[in-house]
């Protein structure tokens, strides 16, 4: 089997074509990306903000925070918005989730910080504009076009991290939360004092193509995918997102979450940030990161992928950057955070310990 069709497999939660020879590369790309983040935008709270009780895994959600009573920082941008937790005091850390999703998704990771003994946390957790119901503002592409989203959120958040006096925070990233991540510690190394990568890769394009593909070369690649996301019937969108949540989430019970997270964000969004995924090659900036970097990830979500097969895609992928500790975390899906919290925080807490 093609590396490629497995590779696909694991970022979509959609299981690898048991024949891939019937299928040209372009309709499995179509199929895969359709899958991902197919959901249209369904009816959506005009304050930006959707009820995700569902994300917390063990949680202590208040009736505050239910009734959206939570705290966010002053800061205007029409791309981002952030809720701000734990200790006003403490050291900060910024939680940046991944495409569609919500800050809930890091609800059991907030209160394992908050239930650590000694020095506290300030935890900023991003929102994406045009994700998980906030209106997508500045993050809208044009009518009938695609628009970048992941690098002017990092940018963003830069300017997040300056405006309001962070020193050098620990940041982490989901999925596209990491492309993100990779972003702000390459173009911005003075403002990152740590950076963890979840489960993603800096050059998500080289699943589209042969070895040594480019990202001009997979751009038309990425523009079929954008046309086959912002077009289709809503009912087979929604079929999409289902079937991939479940793909990515193997705790059952923690699915709905993420479920309403997709159906909630901005169908045109979501297509241009993946079409944005797929052209964005970060291998030749990751020399410019300083901050300590740890990647954590699993084994792609097809049984004729091996363990060690993934761990090479991933010792290849991040060549660039010979001090990042890669951990491969097992018996996870795509949402490792979620799947198994006990072995995510224990390596988050030795990493923000050394």
């Amino acid at each position: 089997m093609d590396n490629r069709v497995l590779y696909i497999a694991k970022f979509t939660g959609v299981e690898a074509l048991s024949d891939p020879r019937e299928f040209s590369m372009t309709r499995l790309v179509l199929a895969a990306a359709l899958a991902l983040l197919a959901a249209p935008a369904a009816a959506v709270a005009q304050d930006g903000h959707a009820a995700h009780a569902a994300h917390a895994a063990p949680s202590t959600q208040t009736a505050a925070d239910a009734d959206h009573g939570h705290h966010h920082a002053y800061f205007k941008s029409d791309r981002l918005h952030v809720r701000v937790d734990g200790d006003a005091d403490g050291r900060d850390i910024i939680l940046i989730p991944g495409l569609s999703s919500s800050p809930e998704v890091w609800q059991s990771t907030v209160d394992h910080l908050n239930a650590q003994d000694g020095a506290g946390w300030r935890i900023h957790r991003i929102h994406v504009q045009g994700f998980a119901g906030a209106p997508a503002e500045g993050n809208a592409p044009p009518v009938g076009g695609h628009a970048p989203v992941a690098a002017p959120v990092a940018e963003e958040i830069a300017r997040y991290i300056r405006e309001q006096g962070l020193t050098r925070p620990v940041v982490i990233g989901h999925s596209m939360g990491g492309t993100m991540g990779m972003m702000l510690a390459a173009r911005h190394p003075d403002l990152v004092g740590k950076l963890m990568v979840v489960d993603m890769v800096p050059f998500m394009g080289a699943m589209f193509g042969a070895p040594g593909v480019t990202a001009e070369q997979v751009t038309p690649t990425a523009d079929q995918v954008w046309t086959g996301m912002t077009s289709g019937p809503d009912a087979e969108y929604n079929a999409r997102a289902a079937a991939s949540v479940t793909g990515m989430i193997n705790t059952e019970s923690l699915r709905a979450g993420p479920l309403e997270d997709a159906a909630t964000s901005d169908r045109a969004v979501s297509a241009s940030a993946f079409r944005e995924l797929i052209v964005t090659d970060l291998r030749p900036e990751l020399p410019k990161i300083t901050a300590p970097v740890e990647v954590v990830y699993v084994k792609f979500n097809d049984a004729r992928m091996t363990p060690e097969i993934t761990d090479m895609v991933y010792q290849a992928s991040f060549a660039a950057l010979p001090g990042a500790t890669l951990k491969r975390i097992d018996d996870s899906a795509h949402f490792i955070m979620l799947d198994q919290p006990a072995a995510f925080f224990a390596e988050l807490d030795a990493f923000v310990a050394r």
